[in-house]
């Protein structure tokens, strides 16, 4: 795990809003509050480069771009110069086809961007895994794992996956490689038809040794999303420090 974030750093907000007027309110509110704002599909598609520019004028928390980049070896290649000129400190692209595009990681390094492959989405179940045709005896975590591996070895700065599989991730690829997780569900949050299948609460991903750990909906659907930031970050702290 990497050493040198504090708690609130280890934050990532997502920005999954449907525009700026709205991304601004969030980036406003709780920009003391998190490390890192995530702008995905939706907003990016919206709004284009300028919404990276709104959220760089109006705080000083990183920018993770998760747009899961996922074609051809030179256009993924370009595309992470571009993300680097914009000031983007994460990005994300897809793992499934092998090192080709992995390797494209190593180009940026020198750039500040930090790229991380997407293993499984945490959407996705043992169940759904096998009805795409993968031999029932395969698990996620067999998959996930493979992944890291291949994305460790081409220059990936590290992966995305879901809390399940963060020990074993951990224990392969050592404590140099960024561990990131969605699917992040504090005990105290309701959501209502949750699309995610493999959970974690934020002091079970960070104790299990998560670097950083990505929330949507527990902070933006809460009544007060500035007080439940903090109290993840305070979750994230005593598993820190326990």
């Amino acid at each position: 795990m990497t050493t040198s974030l504090n708690s609130k750093d280890r934050l990532i907000f997502a920005l999954d809003v449907p525009d700026k007027n709205e991304a601004l309110r969030f980036v406003k509110l709780l920009q003391g509050s998190v490390g890192c704002f995530k702008v995905g599909l939706e907003l990016f598609v919206r709004e284009g480069p300028d919404i990276l520019k709104l959220i760089k004028d109006n705080s000083s928390a990183d920018i993770f771009l998760d747009l899961k980049l996922h074609d051809i070896p030179a256009t993924v290649r370009g595309a992470l110069r571009s993300a680097a000129n914009l000031g983007v400190k994460y990005i994300t692209i897809h793992s499934t086809e092998g090192e080709a595009i992995l390797e494209t990681a190593k180009e940026v390094k020198d750039l500040g961007l930090e790229v991380l492959a997407v293993t499984m989405l945490t959407s996705m179940g043992d169940g759904q895994l096998h009805d795409l045709g993968v031999d029932p005896k395969i698990k996620i975590r067999d998959v996930v794992l493979d992944r890291a591996l291949r994305a460790e070895q081409s220059g990936c700065a590290g992966i995305v996956c879901s809390g399940e599989e963060i020990a074993l991730v951990r224990q392969k690829c050592g404590d140099n490689f960024k561990i990131v997780v969605p699917g992040i569900r504090p005990e105290w949050s309701q959501i209502s038809s949750d699309d995610q299948n493999r959970i974690a609460t934020p002091g079970k991903a960070i104790a299990a040794g998560a670097d950083l750990i990505v929330v949507g909906r527990p902070i933006r659907n809460a009544e007060n999303a500035e007080v439940a930031a903090r109290k993840i970050v305070s979750e994230i702290e005593a598993a820190l420090n326990p």
